[in-house]
């Protein structure tokens, strides 16, 4: 039986996913962007697929406090071939999964970037911050006035962008742009929202922080595919 707010399963098949498709677009993390969510939620009432658009979501958030049940952490079974400690994002159903042995995974729900936006590929945890500084590129500076007055960087804290603790991805040793960061916008969870970059609630963000390794594999996985019992 379906529950209320179930995340909608669409499989598609992966191939060439262990070849690196990063790509860079000059802005990644960006302020957030509005874009249409492709996300549905089960709706028990009616027993329909609803659409998990940025409006139902900023009312969801404001009822509960915290994100549909699909999105929060939770403990799954997972079943791959890589590694305890390495992290698999799947952006089509807004999940990132951190492995863990015996067949499991802590599933988290994500926000990721909108359509012409997004990336996949494999890289690896370069660094971490805790309340990272968030520094504008050049050509959003240009062109938007509250990027403008941080251009210099805007401190670390709960209104910043990247939230509470940042992943930094590195390809070798050369850094993407890409993160995997908090928000200041929590209901975003489970949205195509942002330029690039993964961004999930805060108390997430800090929870993976604690347990991740500097050099730790990261995959992204592409557009259009989604896991099918684990990768």
């Amino acid at each position: 039986m379906k529950t209320p707010f179930q995340l909608q399963t669409r499989l598609a098949s992966l191939s060439g996913r262990r070849k690196l498709a990063l790509a860079l677009l000059g802005a990644a993390c960006l302020w957030p962007l509005a874009a249409l969510a492709q996300t549905q939620i089960y709706d028990a009432k009616t027993r329909t697929w609803v659409d998990y658009d940025k409006k139902k979501a900023r009312q969801y958030y404001a009822r509960n406090n915290q994100p549909p049940e699909a999105f929060r952490m939770q403990t799954v079974p997972f079943r791959t071939a890589e590694a305890p400690g390495t992290i698999i994002i799947d952006g089509n159903q807004h999940f990132l999964y951190f492995v863990q042995s015996g067949g499991q995974a802590i599933r988290y729900g994500i926000g990721v970037g909108r359509e012409g936006f997004g990336w996949a590929g494999i890289v690896r945890v370069g660094r971490t911050a805790e309340w990272p500084t968030w520094t504008p590129p050049a050509e959003m500076v240009a062109r938007d006035p509250n990027a403008a007055k941080w251009a210099a960087g805007m401190p670390g804290g709960p209104e910043n962008p990247l939230g509470a603790r940042a992943l930094y991805l590195y390809d070798g040793n050369q850094d993407t742009i890409y993160r995997i960061h908090g928000t200041a916008e929590p209901w975003t969870i489970g949205l195509d929202v942002s330029s690039g970059c993964i961004r999930m609630n805060n108390n997430d963000i800090t929870d993976l922080h604690s347990r991740i390794k500097i050099g730790a594999k990261v995959i992204v996985l592409m557009q259009g595919a989604a896991l099918y019992k684990g990768v």
